[in-house]
């Protein structure tokens, strides 16, 4: 791993080096590949102050970063709102990240475009845009300006899972970088660098994703949820039941739906699919704020019939 944590992506990275002159970058790939180290990567780049090797990881601006204290850079994520602006569990970026002038209601504090309007303290202010599929047309017509005439020379990074769901006109407008899955042999030696020791379960869930590992105590907590789920619902009826309630107290739709789908890969394409339809059904109820705990026990009930449990 590099000054910035980074596992893998030697190719990106000098790639990432040839076009830092550039003013959009949009990088896309699957979720935990390391997308946004490499962004903060970038960010390092531009505006570290090495005259030899950069970044370098010690001068005044690599510092900054490291301690998420950097005044140049400026990250946006999805906003979870509902259409009348009330907390909701529906993914934005809205209009009012962007402008100031749009933010009647004081929801953020800082606003990308006025942000933007006063200089560097190093050398460019970078924009990181975490989740770029998320922004509204709103917001998106009102940052084509400053990625076409960035002020002071600004860089804007976009982010996503997959460029095809990003606003048309923002993919123009950047060079785009796709995220590919990190070798096993990288990632392996890196848990061994991390924790000293091997973990071949965690390494199939991971699939060359180094944010997986980073994040391995998250990882390996859904998976144990996961896969209690699964022997509940084998055991009997009341154990699946009661496994459902435990998970419906603990999940989290960032790591919970992903490790549910890893502990049935062993099932046929079939009944993964009925699994993984049933699983998707729960979640857009969960949206819709539906009770939680009706929610898990028609999943598992649903569960339990596609794997053939349900006479059991």
């Amino acid at each position: 791993m590099n000054p910035l944590g980074i596992i893998g992506h030697a190719q990106i990275l000098e790639q990432l080096a040839q076009l830092e002159g550039r003013h959009a970058l949009l990088l896309a790939g699957v979720p935990r590949l390391g997308k946004h180290k490499l962004a903060h990567w970038l960010a390092a780049l531009v505006n570290c102050s090495s005259t030899s090797e950069r970044p370098c990881g010690v001068c005044r601006s690599c510092t900054a970063l490291l301690r998420e204290a950097h005044p140049d850079l400026l990250e946006v994520g999805p906003k979870l709102e509902t259409g009348s602006g009330k907390a909701a569990r529906r993914a934005i970026i809205p209009i009012k990240a962007i402008a100031a002038s749009r933010d009647d209601g004081h929801d953020f504090d800082v606003h990308v475009l006025d942000w933007l309007e006063i200089g560097p303290h190093y050398k460019r202010k970078v924009v990181i845009v975490d989740g770029a599929e998320f922004l509204n047309v709103e917001a998106a017509n009102a940052l084509l300006k400053g990625v076409e005439q960035p002020p002071h020379d600004a860089l804007f990074v976009f982010l996503t899972r997959d460029a095809l769901e990003v606003i048309p006109t923002i993919v123009s407008r950047c060079t785009r970088l796709s995220v590919p899955p990190v070798a096993e042999s990288e990632m392996s030696a890196a848990l061994k660098l991390l924790e000293g020791d091997e973990d071949p379960e965690l390494l199939a869930f991971a699939a060359g994703r180094p944010g997986v590992l980073l994040e391995r105590d998250a990882a390996r907590a859904a998976l144990a949820d996961a896969f209690q789920l699964l022997e509940g619902l084998e055991t009997g009826m009341l154990e699946g039941m009661s496994a459902a309630e435990v998970l419906e107290k603990k999940f989290d739709p960032l790591w919970h739906p992903e490790a549910l789908g890893f502990v049935v890969r062993r099932y046929s394409p079939r009944v993964r699919l009925q699994l993984d339809q049933s699983l998707l059904e729960a979640q857009k109820k969960l949206e819709q704020y539906a009770g939680a705990g009706l929610v898990f026990g028609v999943l598992a009930l649903e569960w339990r019939r596609v794997l053939g449990y349900s006479r059991a």
